[in-house]
């Protein structure tokens, strides 16, 4: 039924989400159909949906859209955390056929019994209670780095969260499941994994359909460290509190993890912390950036933080801005808060004005320009391995080196996913780092 027919894939939001999505694909190619870029036209488009901000659900109605323009008699099918969170608001967006929650979305070729389009969107999701047992995932073929699923759901109760809503309680791969990701990844010539989740230093809890912690994450790293055939390895997001400085050594002293952490913080402001219900205080975290730096000094740091949360005086603000320029990070990810239904923070006082978000998230960004460029700056003149990207942007091939300084050369496709030795010479106008060949062999 499904020869010749084309399905095509947009994904919103973080890692975890782009790990999903090439594990749904996989399903579709397996059920015949032909996976295509999702400026073609097809004639099934997957839309994984985000509900971080509010931005991540405005979006979603310009892209049903934009597949429609390509072909208005398309399928039309949303998944991922809006889709769980606002079944019925999506469902009713012009043009969607097929809605599908937390526990559904791997399962999407079966609710596809013929491709004729639907006067009202389908709606199949279940109560969030009901997401307790866990789909592995990973991506290929998107990058050139993969993103390895291990771990899924929150139990934390931050103030200003949906996603625990939208993904339901911590749970874990098992280590066997997880290492042999690894390996199929290998084994396709990717040079680099990702390791993602929702809270991935809470690795193990509920690997095996139970509360208990069977492996930790450090565990997890080690048995990873050993597989054959991966040239990098990187941890995504994780939280100070769970980030144990029995694994930063284990990373200084590893050959395949690299030394780069992204940590959230969402405020400088203790005050603020404890309004978000955040498991930690800036004394914690200002002692992981110290441990990084002491074992690691030429690790990358990148920090999340939120600005415009309730409560957030300019007072407050300050008190966040003058703690991360003092720190030694790398770069930030600053979002602006959003109000979120079902958050205990949207029923709180001391709401800031909008403009005055905005304006605080420009400040942030700006210090994060000026941090990366002081970063890089202590790279130069150091011999580091970069991994080339795929892209030919504007005459130019990127790529990124261990500890995640972003270089650039002029276009040579011999180059794509390879590992080269170079030398970090000057900063270019763009703030991207050149280099030079230490020598022309590939490293892998």
């Amino acid at each position: 039924m499904n020869a010749d027919k084309r399905v095509a894939f947009y994904t919103l939001g973080c890692k975890l989400n782009f790990s999903e999505t090439s594990t749904i694909a996989r399903n579709f190619v397996n059920e015949g159909f032909d996976r295509v870029e999702f400026e073609e036209k097809a004639d099934v488009y997957v839309i994984n949906t985000c509900s971080v901000t509010d931005n991540a659900d405005k979006r979603f109605k310009s892209i049903v859209k934009s597949a429609l323009k390509k072909n208005e008699e398309a399928f039309v099918i949303g998944v991922g955390c809006y889709a769980q969170l606002k079944p019925e608001e999506l469902a009713a967006v012009d043009g969607v056929d097929l809605v599908l929650g937390a526990t559904e979305k791997f399962n999407v070729t079966s609710y596809i019994n013929d491709l004729t389009k639907n006067d009202i969107g389908e709606v199949h999701s279940c109560e969030i209670e009901e997401a307790d047992s866990y789909v592995g995932a990973y991506s290929i073929g998107d990058r050139t780095r993969a993103f390895l699923k291990v771990q899924d759901g929150c139990d934390y109760k931050c103030t200003y969260c949906t996603i625990p809503l939208a993904r339901g309680i911590s749970r874990s791969d098992t280590v066997e499941n997880v290492l042999k990701n690894a390996k199929e990844i290998s084994e396709r010539g990717i040079k680099e994994i990702v390791l993602t989740g929702v809270n991935i230093g809470d690795y193990g809890k509920g690997e095996f359909g139970n509360k208990k912690h069977e492996h930790t994450f450090l565990e997890l790293v080690k048995e990873l460290d050993n597989v054959e055939g991966i040239h990098r390895l990187r941890i995504s997001s994780i939280e100070p509190n769970l980030l144990k400085d029995e694994t930063i050594d284990f990373v200084s002293k590893s050959d395949t993890f690299v030394p780069h952490f992204h940590i959230p913080l969402q405020s400088g402001s203790d005050y603020l912390l404890k309004r978000m219900k955040r498991r930690y205080l800036t004394k914690t975290y200002t002692n992981r950036v110290s441990k990084i730096k002491e074992v690691m000094p030429n690790a990358c740091i990148g920090v999340d933080v939120i600005v415009g949360f309730p409560g957030e005086t300019d007072e407050l603000f300050l008190e966040t801005y003058n703690y991360l320029s003092e720190m030694n990070i790398s770069y930030l990810h600053v979002f602006t808060y959003s109000e979120r239904p079902n958050t205990e923070a949207v029923n709180m006082d001391g709401v800031v004005p909008k403009k005055v978000r905005a304006k605080r998230s420009k400040m942030l960004r700006g210090l994060s320009v000026k941090k990366r460029r002081a970063f890089y700056e202590t790279q130069l003149g150091n011999t580091l391995t970069v991994l080339f990207e795929s892209e030919n942007k504007e005459g130019y091939i990127h790529g990124f080196t261990e500890n995640y300084v972003k270089v650039k050369s002029p276009w040579n496709p011999e180059l794509i996913n390879t590992l080269h030795t170079v030398t970090l010479s000057k900063i270019d106008e763009d703030g991207i780092v050149r280099f030079d060949f230490v020598n022309k062999e590939v490293i892998a």
